[in-house]
């Protein structure tokens, strides 16, 4: 853990799923700035990583998303506020101090002294499921990369991961597996890898018929590869980097399969986790919340979305935003120790002000 001191913040936010996206923005709508935590190494939780491509249906003025669509849209209306995020970390510790703040250190040793907190972690933290294989650790976060973000290309998003001249291998054998390799071997020119390997137990891979449709046309191609076998160790000189893998063929037998990279997709799993030891009322692994703010039994602490439970909870993407907004109005006066008063993002200077837009011209004659 880090020893320089925590840094005072007026709220953190625990999860960037819909729900705590949503909680970003109708803090800065309060004028409140927010640090998201995200144990996943990217943006939009179980909406993104479940069902990405899935079609939504019941979010209010839009009649049709994918949970990808759905994030990238709630991405853009947090981005005026500017929240810092901490991406692929979990809360580890988390203590309320004698003073009504909470200290909060993060599984990458940052430490955060919060006024508030919001936990909008579903149910629970989503962390990928990890290759179980002698010496593959040492290589975690450099080399190997659980659940990357691959989509996108360079020249269109310049923050992009860039696969350019390396040996791919991507690990898993469902629709996130082989949409990553497809991501990684549709890229072209400069930003082209050297080779595409699609590894999985058997050679048999489970996606959406479009999908794999494309593997094939490119595997026909020679752009991608595909390996059967279970990782069983590394080849990694002394102090070197990762240079290959060791496989156990299905059908006996051993593999050498060399790479630059090893992106793993092998599913996610929900953990309460350490949620379970804050000190908070909880009931079946979900959190007890006032209705009128969502408060949970610790002053300053809330909860929304599928984490949370009260008499006719519903656990629907739409009550998680009702329960933000809420919870965003309860923190603001929390904080002001005053009454908040309600204004709308379609009259208000100071909602304009905060959301960088120009206010709406008076129709002629008024």
């Amino acid at each position: 853990m880090s020893s320089a001191p925590p840094q005072s913040v007026d709220a953190v936010v625990i999860g960037a799923g819909p729900v705590g996206l949503w909680q970003v923005f109708q803090l800065g709508l309060q004028g409140i700035a927010a640090h998201l935590i995200e144990a996943l190494p990217h943006l939009g939780g179980q909406c993104a990583e479940l069902y990405p491509d899935k079609p939504i249906y019941d979010i209010p003025g839009v009649a049709v998303c994918t949970g990808r669509d759905l994030v990238q849209r709630l991405t853009r209306q947090i981005a005026p506020f500017g929240a810092q995020q901490h991406l692929a970390q979990q809360v580890a510790t988390l203590e309320v101090q004698a003073d009504g703040r909470v200290l909060l250190a993060t599984t990458a040793g940052v430490q955060l002294l919060a006024r508030t907190v919001f936990i909008a972690a579903g149910v629970g933290a989503f962390v990928p499921r990890t290759v179980k294989a002698e010496g593959i650790e040492a290589f975690v976060g450099t080399q190997v990369l659980y659940h990357p973000d691959v989509a996108g290309s360079p020249d269109t998003s310049p923050g992009v991961l860039s696969v350019a001249g390396l040996r791919i291998v991507v690990h898993g054998g469902d629709e996130a597996a082989v949409a990553a390799a497809l991501a990684c071997a549709e890229r072209q020119g400069a930003h082209a890898p050297a080779s595409v390997t699609l590894l999985h137990r058997r050679d048999a891979f489970q996606a959406a018929p479009a999908l794999l449709a494309r593997l094939q046309a490119l595997r026909d191609a020679g752009r991608i590869h595909v390996a059967a076998g279970q990782i069983t160790g590394v080849d990694a000189p002394a102090g070197g980097p990762l240079a290959a893998l060791q496989l156990a063929r299905p059908e006996g037998g051993s593999q050498r399969l060399p790479l630059d990279r090893l992106f793993v997709y092998l599913g996610i799993s929900p953990r309460l986790g350490p949620v379970a030891d804050w000190g908070l009322a909880i009931e079946r692994k979900q959190l007890v919340v006032d209705t009128a703010t969502f408060a949970t039994s610790v002053p300053g602490i809330y909860a929304v979305g599928d984490i949370n439970t009260y008499p006719g909870k519903r656990k629907l993407i739409l009550c998680g935003f009702h329960e933000a907004t809420l919870a965003a109005f309860a923190a603001a006066e929390r904080l002001s120790g005053d009454k908040v008063a309600l204004q709308y993002t379609t009259t208000s200077t100071r909602l304009h002000a905060l959301l960088g837009v120009a206010p709406l011209a008076e129709p002629a004659g008024h």
